[in-house]
């Protein structure tokens, strides 16, 4: 079995996103952007379809704005947008990886990298993406109402507006939080406005539980996946338009087989090594049958001191290809570096 090494490396973020870009982004934004991204999002050539094969690989990048920064023992690490959005920008820009789930300051940073990436010549780096826009991020993490998940990013309007592909929103239950039962309220709104657009919706499943100390935890075993799976597919008028986001845990073919659902697997907590999410998701794919692909982000975006898109491609190897664990690391050491130079090409 191949074992992950990663020697001396260190992803410089600053050799593939030229900080000049990233501060243009502002000027823009000072000068008035609202026609841009409209332009951007009219141009944008969309799949025929949501899914090429069945299976999706989406990138997750809406923990900041629910106040989650922390990457190990650095508090701060996604709160360094310059950091943050080369990252993004780094796995999004390869054509394999088939999408982006994002707040509207990440989506519209994106659409205007985009923007700007063409003025100088080059070929739009969205086109035939999924683009999803994150629904709700009011529950802010550690606040008293937490659990009260509401809705203060993007609403179905703007989803359809900026000609996105979906929406994600999230549910928690804790049996003992009353936020628990208006998320829940919330969220079957949502699902019904979604559907009555015609735009599909992401639906992240958790169980929670408070701790001795008061603070949150995930309940990821499969008794209590299974429950949240069986709410989650319940919830609206119709779950014709509905996916599901589930941790992966032990004896996933039980929770696999509470739903007819599509399910993407979510990474979880960033860990310095990728090779545990790399196991889970190998384990995951091959349960087959309601599992169809990962929508994930801190494990993808700070690996450590690995290449985000090389983890990604790895990722993108499992969920299409069916990589193996083996296959999987040695597609991590072959794309370090993979395209580094792709924006340095034009902007000079």
């Amino acid at each position: 079995m191949a074992s992950y090494t990663i020697g001396d490396y260190k992803f410089d973020t600053a050799a593939f996103f030229p900080e000049r870009l990233f501060n243009e982004l502002t000027n823009l934004r000072v000068r008035g952007v609202a026609g841009i991204l409209q332009s951007e999002a009219e141009a944008r050539q969309k799949r025929p379809e949501l899914t090429l094969d069945g299976k999706l690989t989406i990138l997750a990048a809406d923990h900041p704005g629910r106040m989650v920064t922390n990457v190990g023992d650095d508090p701060i690490a996604m709160g360094n947008r310059f950091e943050y959005l080369g990252r993004v920008l780094r796995v999004i820009t390869d054509p394999t990886f088939d999408g982006l789930m994002g707040t509207p300051d990440i989506i519209e940073d994106v659409f205007l990298v985009n923007y700007l990436y063409k003025q100088r010549g080059g070929k739009s780096f969205l086109d035939n993406k999924v683009l999803l826009g994150s629904m709700n991020r009011g529950g802010l993490a550690g606040t008293v109402w937490e659990m009260d998940d509401r809705y203060t990013s993007f609403t179905p309007e703007g989803i359809a507006a900026l000609r996105l592909d979906g929406g994600k929103v999230m549910f928690r239950i804790d049996v003992n939080d009353k936020g628990s039962g208006k998320t829940l309220d919330y969220t079957a709104q949502t699902i019904n406005k979604m559907a009555d657009m015609g735009l599909p919706i992401f639906v992240e499943a958790l169980m929670m539980e408070k701790t001795a100390d008061g603070k949150l935890r995930t309940k990821k075993e499969a008794t209590a996946m299974i429950k949240a799976v069986s709410v989650g597919a319940s919830l609206g008028t119709t779950t014709a338009y509905t996916w599901l986001k589930i941790a992966y845990c032990d004896n996933y073919t039980a929770v696999a087989r509470s739903t007819t659902l599509p399910i993407l697997m979510l990474g979880g907590e960033a860990k310095n090594d990728p090779t545990p999410m790399i196991n889970e998701f190998v384990n995951g794919m091959a349960v087959g049958g309601s599992v169809r692909g990962a929508l994930v982000g801190r494990n993808i975006l700070f690996p450590g001191k690995d290449d985000p898109l090389a983890v990604a491609l790895a990722v993108n190897g499992i969920v299409h290809q069916a990589y193996t664990v083996d296959q999987a690391i040695e597609c991590i050491t072959r794309n370090r570096d993979k395209n580094l130079t792709l924006f340095k090409k034009w902007v000079k």
